[in-house]
């Protein structure tokens, strides 16, 4: 626990138990085998386990150790991109099937955490995305038109009414978006899991994937002390997919994001900060985010990542961010730091891929994690059990290498350094 707490940091602290699972041993065999034991994957094993089917899981460390572990908790509608983008990037019908799909993400979520009695710290009560300059109310004016065309229920918030909602005058005005909320992702990903085994779904944790091989028909994923076969295969690393198919880290660009957590804050504070419990993020290049957890711990984060100089470097700045956005907070002392991996692509859109037979993954998600996987581990789910990917939301592409990847991963953690380091004057 104490290697799960220094790599997942808050959240390995206060999740429940995760259920009991262990290394696959020996020789196997199912109707699917999912890869990777995150927020797709577990939701694929899950409704794989619901329709009847027989399905081994293999996750390399723990359950949700990758980024579902790590990530903010803000379980959001939609992708970051403005919803007309979506249809620019993939064509009206893609584009608005995915606008569809993904902006109901959320009640896939929170009915499967209903449904199962899942104890995350659930709260739906609409997550604010804050206008951190005049330009970004104008961005977020145009974000509340295009989803409002679409029905959703956005309100633009002007300045008054967002200082009485975050306890900050920091910020120029606010979108709340009520189709959206927040959990405790690694409770929320170990609730899945829990449900997952329950409907009888194997699921085997410390099982890293060491070759993937075809055999008379079959899939033969081997382990360092197992083999299974199937006939299908849906991996679901996303970003974590180096020691799977090292390959396909050429196709997104990998940056990180960081997350600080204070000791919960007083009774009288917290009236004040968030007085609601809405998750924030802003609009800003190098975007930020807080939170409060169910201890009142408010949790703060950006782009880069806690690894050794960059740590102080964040540190600060997130007490710095914390002093201007609230200051009624006073001297803050962080008990938690943590960070895990995004994976980007250059227009911000998932990629759908067949990698072979039978063998499907959805890659890229762009900062948005929770809903569009668990979304996309159902789909993935119906798509091997019906043969059919006539319904996916995405259309199949080819795995490209991103031109110049590096070059933007060290744009990205090089500028987040350089922005965090330099920024004194966070805020208005």
């Amino acid at each position: 626990m104490e290697d799960q707490t220094r790599e997942l940091g808050l959240w390995a602290a206060t999740a429940p138990p995760p259920p009991i699972s262990n290394a696959l041993q020996g020789e196997s065999s199912c109707d699917v085998t999912v890869i990777g034991g995150g927020f797709t994957g577990i939701s694929a094993a899950l409704h794989l386990a619901e329709a009847g089917v027989d399905v081994t899981l293999l996750e390399a460390r723990q359950i949700g150790y990758g980024g579902s572990g790590r990530n903010v908790g803000l379980v959001n509608a939609g992708l970051w991109v403005l919803p007309d983008d979506v249809l620019k990037a993939l064509g009206s019908d893609y584009g608005e099937r995915l606008n569809t799909v993904l902006g109901a993400s959320p009640d896939l979520v929170f009915n499967l955490i209903e449904n199962y009695g899942i104890s995350c710290e659930a709260l739906r009560n609409g997550t604010l995305h804050c206008a951190h300059s005049p330009a970004g109310y104008r961005y977020l004016r145009e974000r509340q038109a295009q989803w409002a065309r679409r029905g959703a229920p956005v309100v633009l918030l002007e300045r008054e009414i967002a200082t009485s909602r975050i306890g900050s005058s920091a910020y120029y005005g606010a979108l709340l978006d009520l189709r959206a909320g927040t959990v405790q992702p690694l409770a929320y990903v170990y609730g899945l899991a829990h449900a997952a085994v329950k409907r009888g779904a194997r699921l085997h944790v410390q099982s890293p994937v060491t070759e993937i091989s075809r055999a008379e028909g079959k899939w033969v994923v081997q382990t360092p002390s197992g083999r299974v076969r199937s006939k299908a295969v849906i991996l679901a690393t996303n970003g974590y997919v180096d020691q799977v198919l090292p390959e396909l880290k050429q196709v997104f660009i990998r940056f990180n994001y960081f997350q600080f957590a204070t000791r919960p804050l007083p009774d009288h504070v917290l009236k004040t900060v968030l007085p609601e419990r809405n998750g924030i993020w802003d609009t800003n290049t190098v975007l930020s985010s807080m939170r409060l957890d169910r201890s009142g711990r408010l949790v703060v984060g950006s782009v880069g990542t806690v690894d050794g100089f960059a740590h102080r470097l964040h540190e600060a700045w997130a007490r710095r961010m914390l002093c201007a956005v609230f200051p009624q907070i006073g001297s803050v002392h962080f008990d938690y730091a943590w960070h895990g991996v995004i994976a980007m692509t250059r227009n911000h859109m998932p990629r759908f891929y067949r990698l072979g037979p039978d063998f499907y993954t959805v890659m890229s998600y762009n900062g948005r994690g929770i809903g569009p996987g668990t979304v996309f581990g159902k789909l993935l789910a119906d798509v091997v059990c019906k043969d059919s990917i006539e319904d996916f939301p995405l259309p199949l592409t080819e795995p490209k290498p991103v031109w110049l990847r590096k070059g933007w991963e060290f744009f990205y953690e090089a500028g987040a350094r350089l922005y965090h380091g330099l920024q004194k004057r966070i805020l208005p």
